[in-house]
């Protein structure tokens, strides 16, 4: 009886050996069963773990946003800078140069312009032009056509023996016509005037009238035309006249031909001089 139960018993370990060997992770490295009379089992079991975590994409907290585009500056100010040279040579000898900026900004319920502008000529070496000026404008709507405006204007013309001519005075305006295309305005108001014509100095107070007229035929053209009147108050004998007419063609989204002509007549020049002065300009302006 005693080895049969013996060999029983020996089965009976090595079967539950092998089960449970069998039950232990795949990733054991070691099983060593052993059966004797003396039962002994060993079990050695080793398991190494490695947890390898990918890293996911950290959030983007949303005051960490990236900012969107800044928007387009409302109602910005509009440049542009043209200039002109004329030169011959042989039988005549001549040189005229021009150069003028203007900017401009509209607001729903202002309007500005700044401008400056000068102009040199000599024929054989001698001046024949040679004059600098300046204006600058403020309109303050109180409709879409009625506004009121303070302006100032400045010039220095040597060979008209004027030293300087300043002007400065508040006025009313109004838009007769005012679309996409086509304004049409006038204005009226009182300035105080301050000169040197010639060698004498002279202050008074004039009446400005104005009118100014600017037509795009479209995107590629436009016509513009301007007349002021400055007379003195206590001597309407004594007046000056300012006009100018011009077109303008665009040649790219910067680029532009103009050519313009600007006449100025004063009843009352100063002494061995002409009362009207006229020139004719072409140039190249840059806008921006």
């Amino acid at each position: 009886m005693r080895p049969i139960f013996m060999k029983t018993i020996q089965r009976i370990l090595a079967g539950a050996a092998i089960v449970a060997a069998g039950s232990l992770p795949a990733t054991a490295q070691t099983s060593v069963v052993t059966v004797t009379n003396v039962v002994t089992v060993l079990v050695t079991n080793v398991v190494t773990i490695t947890n390898v975590v990918a890293s996911l994409p950290t959030p983007v907290p949303a005051s960490a946003k990236v900012p969107a585009p800044a928007a387009p500056v409302a109602n910005p100010w509009k440049s542009a800078v043209s200039a002109g040279l004329t030169l011959t040579r042989g039988n005549s000898d001549t040189t005229l140069f021009s150069a003028d900026f203007l900017t401009e900004k509209k607001t729903p319920k202002d309007e500005y312009s700044l401008g400056a502008a000068l102009a040199y000529g000599e024929q054989s070496s001698v001046a024949t032009v040679n004059n600098y000026k300046a204006t600058a404008q403020w309109n303050h709507l109180f409709t879409e056509r009625f506004y009121t405006y303070l302006r100032i204007d400045g010039l220095s013309d040597y060979i008209a023996d004027i030293d300087y001519r300043l002007t400065l005075g508040p006025g009313a305006g109004y838009y007769l016509l005012k679309t996409d295309r086509t304004s049409l305005a006038v204005e009226g108001g009182g300035n105080f005037e301050a000169q040197k014509l010639g060698s004498e100095e002279q202050n008074f107070a004039t009446l400005r009238l104005a009118e100014h007229f600017d037509h795009k035929f479209n995107d590629r053209a436009r016509v513009w035309q301007k007349v002021e009147v400055f007379p003195q108050v206590d001597a309407f004998a004594n007046y000056v006249v300012n006009f100018e007419i011009g077109v303008e063609a665009t040649i790219t989204k910067s680029f532009s031909l103009k050519t313009y002509l600007d006449d100025s007549y004063a009843n009352r020049p100063a002494a061995d001089h002409l009362k009207n002065d006229a020139k004719i300009i072409a140039g190249v302006a840059y806008k921006f």
